[in-house]
């Protein structure tokens, strides 16, 4: 993304184009204007979050904010550009909008399939049978950026990992959106991404992992600071220097691994 649209986005003004009513909170399509530099966005005031009974109040759009920092940090591009600032309701996240690609007529990077017909190129992540009582698998792509957020929804302990928070842009690059209930003390990772669960981390994720963990010894951390507590901030450490030491994805466990609903 370029420096202009960048800049649109944190100092531009916002128009409200309607309101994103399928989010749990007050969620906005906007247009930020610069001069004649337009950028639609969402955004997400902080007064329009939901109380939490294992989250802080008011600490969803920090959290977004700083998932999105440990995605540039890594060079990902897992999230789209975030900024924090006010708006019309007040302070909040202002994020790009992800023009996605007409429908196809084929399975999306996250979805269900006959229990008997998973396509190529999916892993299986569960078999379990749908309001009709026909078994179905829950599948998704076996994609290098899919498995890239994968691998930052470990780290950032994505609570949250639904399928219709995995975007397929128009520009070829696999996006995750809605990280506001991330970067917990305690292990909360729920996610449809399970796949590659038990498989060994390639060297260039490990050396992105290492670099990470620099940053986050540093100005990263500090910036991270800012919006997390000082246990959080060494719990992500922990969750990075934990996947460099044993370079193994992680299993569910029996508690509750898949995101409620899961689309």
């Amino acid at each position: 993304m370029s420096d202009q649209p960048q800049e649109t986005l944190l100092r531009g003004e916002l128009t409200v184009v309607g309101r994103i009513r399928s989010a749990s909170n007050a969620t906005f399509l906007c247009e930020a204007t610069l001069g004649d530099s337009v950028v639609r966005c969402v955004y997400k005031p902080v007064a329009g979050e939901q109380p939490l009974w294992d989250f802080p109040d008011g600490t969803l759009a920090g959290r977004e904010y700083g998932s999105f920092l440990i995605s540039e940090a890594l060079g990902w591009n897992v999230v789209p550009h975030t900024v924090i600032r006010q708006g019309p309701a007040g302070p909040g996240t202002v994020q790009r909008w992800i023009e996605e690609p007409e429908p196809a007529r084929v399975p999306g990077l996250v979805d269900l399939c006959p229990a008997d017909c998973v396509p190529d190129g999916y892993l299986s992540v569960l078999t379990a049978y749908d309001y009709a009582r026909v078994e179905v698998t829950l599948v998704h792509a076996d994609d290098h950026g899919l498995r890239r957020m994968a691998v930052f929804d470990v780290i950032v302990n994505n609570a949250d990992r639904k399928g219709g928070h995995i975007l397929a842009g128009a520009d070829g690059a696999v996006y995750g959106v809605d990280h506001g209930i991330s970067l917990h003390v305690h292990d909360k990772l729920r996610t449809v991404l399970w796949g590659w669960a038990g498989t060994t981390l390639d060297a260039e994720t490990l050396e992105s992992l290492r670099s990470l963990d620099d940053r986050l010894r540093g100005k990263l951390g500090t910036r991270l600071r800012k919006h997390i507590t000082g246990a959080e901030l060494a719990a992500l450490r922990r969750r990075v220097c934990g996947l460099v030491e044993e370079p193994v994805m992680p299993k569910p466990d029996g508690r509750r691994p898949l995101p409620w609903p899961a689309f």
